[in-house]
């Protein structure tokens, strides 16, 4: 494997602990890739070794020691790697374990975390569930840029209400990530807007979608086809309702200005 995680907690602190344990892997050959606190509590390290017998061992010896209690050791997870690096774990669903929720001043974690997904080869269907201005487009745009991906818009509220029909040369590409907004694409009326989307959708590639609740309605997608749910919200509490969001798609298409409205985000 080379790779591993590594959280444990300290029942004693004292000077010098963290150089006991760092010396103690560096005789069993196990080199610390990345040492964090993990939401207050642990301390959370990703490791490499040559040779993943050694980390039984160090699992073995940290058992006798009585000043850390060491809380998991595997294979890293997304989850665990982004826990390093930013020092808290991203929270997930009670009910749906492929929900993950953030709050507005964590984007930069819900970036990095769409960012690595981004990377992963392959279909990958997302969904975002969020209000208005809350920064769902943003982020998902910020985090096609941080994995050097193209994004796609087939439908969208960003700047004005975009329904696209069609598309031309490299943006059929399987590189691509295509993005679009559950609740103007489920509004139109347009068969070749639709039959654009049924045919990005069977590509072997990451489609978001915004509002997935409001996409799956009176469509042949169900909430079951998604691989991971976003929730974002301004704060842990913020409920997430769509009679707003119905409300306002409907001002936006009578908006002369374009569809520069509440509803963008």
């Amino acid at each position: 494997m080379g790779e591993w995680y590594v959280e444990y907690e300290i029942q004693v602190n004292r000077p010098g602990l963290l150089g006991d344990i760092a010396s103690l892997l560096g005789m069993l050959r196990v080199d610390i890739v990345t040492i964090n606190g993990v939401d207050g509590r642990y301390r959370g390290m990703l490791v490499h070794t040559d040779h993943d017998q050694q980390i039984k061992r160090f699992e073995l010896i940290a058992s006798t020691m009585d000043t850390i209690v060491i809380h998991k050791i595997r294979e890293p997870k997304l989850r665990d790697v982004l826990a390093v690096r930013h020092g808290h774990y991203i929270q997930r669903g009670t009910d749906d374990r492929r929900t993950f929720q953030f709050i507005r001043s964590e984007l930069g974690i819900l970036v990095d975390f769409l960012a690595e997904v981004f990377k992963q080869d392959g279909h990958k269907l997302i969904g975002v569930r969020g209000m208005p201005r809350v920064g769902k487009t943003e982020s998902v745009v910020a985090a096609s840029v941080c994995a050097n991906k193209k994004w796609i818009f087939l439908s969208s509220t960003m700047i004005k209400q975009t329904v696209r029909t069609s598309m031309m040369g490299d943006e059929f590409s399987d590189d691509n990530i295509f993005i679009l907004d559950g609740i103007v694409t489920r509004k139109s009326s347009d068969e070749r807007h639709m039959q654009l989307v049924r045919e990005i959708m069977s590509m072997p590639t990451i489609k978001v979608v915004e509002h997935p609740d409001m996409f799956v309605k009176q469509s042949e997608y169900t909430i079951d086809d998604f691989d991971i749910i976003v929730e974002l919200r301004t704060d842990i509490d913020q409920e997430i309702t769509y009679d707003i969001l119905e409300k306002n798609d409907q001002m936006s298409t009578h908006n002369p200005m374009g569809g520069f409205d509440m509803f963008n985000g």
